[in-house]
C-alpha cells in the first residue's frame, strides 16, 4: 500500500490521548497567564491609586494600601504559571517565570513599606483655660456657691485670696483659679524642682500647664500650681508658733516660783494626763468655750480663731495660754498680777512640782507674757 502506514487502534489512541493533555496544559498556561495579565492591569492602577495619595497627602493605612493587594494568592498563581509554561516548552515561558519573581518580589516589598506609610494623625484636643479671673462677689455670694459655680474647691479660693474665715463682703474682688490648686508668685531662687517638691505638684504638669519650657521661671511673675498644697505655715491666718523649752524652765524654775496643785484630771476628748486634757477641763469648769476636736496644742490657736474665737497676744483669765513647737503646749491664766505677771495652771509641764498627769501652777514674767497666744 502506497502512503504513510495505518496506524493501529491502540497507537491512535495513544496519540489522541498525548493531544488531549498537551491542549489541556495549554489551555491551562493561558489561563494562568490571564490571570497574570489581570494582575499586571491592577498594578498598575494601583500603583497610580498610589501616586495620587502621595500627592494629596492622604492617609494610607495597612489594609487599604495598594501594594497590599500583592497577595500570597498571586504570588502563588504566578509560580504556578511559571512552571506550566516550562512544561509545556511554551515561548512565553521566560517572560512568565520572570513576572512570578517579580510578583514576589513586590509581595515582600509591599508588607515591608505598607506599615511605615501610615500618616500619624493630629490629636486636635481641647484648649484649657490657664488664666486666672476676677470675680466680684454679688448679694447672696457665698464661698460654698462660687465654689460651685467656678468648679473649685473652696479652699482654693481661700488660698488665693488669703481668707481666713468664710465672710465675704459685697462689692470685694476674688482671684478665681481655673483649677484647685495654688496661685504661686516665683521668688529669686526659685526652680522648678524645688516649686514643685514644696507644693506637692507634678513637675511635668507645672511646666505644661504654665508653658514653662518656652518662657521659664520668671521672678516676681505669678503661675499656677494645679493640685498643689499650701504649706501650713503659709496658709491664710497661720500664726508661728513660739518655741519654749520647758527643761530650760525647770532648771530655772522662774525664780521658783512652780507650784504642785493636784494629780490627775477626769477624763474628756484628749490624751490622758496631757495639757489638752486639763486645759479642755478647766475651760468646762469656768463656763468658757472649748472644742474636743482642736487636735495637739500647737493647733488650739489656729483652730479656735477658725471657730470665730479671738485669738491674740494679750491675757485675761481664764484664756487659753498657748505656744507651738513640736505638739506645743496649752495652760489657763488663773490671775493676772499688778506688774503685769500672770499666774498660770497646767498640767504636764516640766518644771518643779509638775509633770505627765500633774496639775501645777507657774508665774509667767511680764517680760515673757507677749510671747504666747492667748485664746478666750
Amino acid at each position: 500500500m502506497n502512503g504513510l502506514p495505518l496506524l493501529s487502534g491502540r497507537r491512535l489512541k495513544k496519540v489522541k490521548k498525548a493531544k488531549l493533555s498537551s491542549a489541556a496544559l495549554y489551555l491551562s498556561a493561558f489561563l494562568l497567564i490571564a490571570v497574570i495579565a489581570s494582575i499586571g492591569y491592577y498594578k498598575s492602577s494601583d500603583d497610580n491609586t498610589l501616586a495620587n495619595a502621595s500627592k494629596n497627602n492622604q492617609t494610607v493605612s495597612q489594609t487599604d494600601s495598594p501594594l497590599a493587594s500583592v497577595s500570597v494568592d498571586d504570588v502563588v498563581a504566578t509560580d504556578v504559571a511559571a512552571i506550566v509554561a516550562k512544561s509545556a516548552n511554551l515561548s512565553i515561558a521566560n517572560n512568565v517565570s520572570d513576572l512570578a519573581i517579580s510578583t514576589e518580589i513586590q509581595n515582600q516589598i509591599a508588607l515591608a513599606n505598607a506599615v511605615n506609610m501610615t500618616k500619624p494623625q493630629i490629636i486636635d484636643s481641647a484648649t484649657e483655660n490657664h488664666s486666672v479671673i476676677r470675680y466680684t462677689v454679688a448679694d447672696g455670694d457665698t464661698l460654698d456657691s462660687i465654689a460651685a459655680k467656678f468648679s473649685v474647691s473652696v479652699q482654693t479660693i481661700k488660698w488665693a485670696n488669703n481668707l481666713v474665715g468664710s465672710g465675704l463682703t459685697v462689692g470685694n474682688s476674688l482671684k478665681i483659679l481655673p483649677v484647685d490648686g495654688v496661685l504661686y508668685t516665683v521668688k529669686s531662687g526659685d526652680t522648678i524642682d524645688s516649686i514643685a517638691d514644696k507644693y506637692k505638684v507634678d513637675r511635668t504638669r507645672l511646666v505644661v500647664y504654665n508653658d514653662l519650657d518656652v518662657s521659664g521661671l520668671n521672678t516676681n511673675t505669678s503661675i499656677i500650681l494645679p493640685s498643689g498644697v499650701l504649706p501650713e505655715n503659709e496658709r491664710p491666718g497661720y500664726v508661728a508658733p513660739v518655741v519654749i523649752n520647758y527643761y530650760s524652765i525647770a532648771s530655772s524654775g522662774f525664780g521658783g516660783k512652780t507650784w504642785y496643785i493636784s494629780t490627775g484630771t477626769p477624763a474628756g476628748p484628749y490624751a490622758y494626763g496631757n495639757c489638752t486634757l486639763y486645759a479642755y477641763n478647766r475651760r468646762n469648769q469656768l463656763g468658757l468655750p472649748v472644742s474636743s476636736n482642736w487636735g495637739n496644742a500647737s493647733s488650739w490657736a489656729y483652730m479656735a480663731a477658725q471657730q470665730g474665737l479671738t485669738v491674740n497676744n494679750t491675757p485675761t483669765i481664764g484664756a487659753i495660754m498657748q505656744n507651738g513647737g513640736g505638739y506645743g503646749h496649752v495652760a489657763i491664766v488663773e490671775a493676772i498680777e499688778s506688774n503685769g505677771d500672770i499666774s498660770i495652771s497646767e498640767m504636764n509641764a516640766y518644771v518643779p512640782g509638775g509633770g505627765w498627769n500633774i496639775v501645777s501652777g507657774r508665774i509667767v514674767p511680764a517680760a515673757n507674757v507677749g510671747q504666747y497666744l492667748y485664746i478666750h
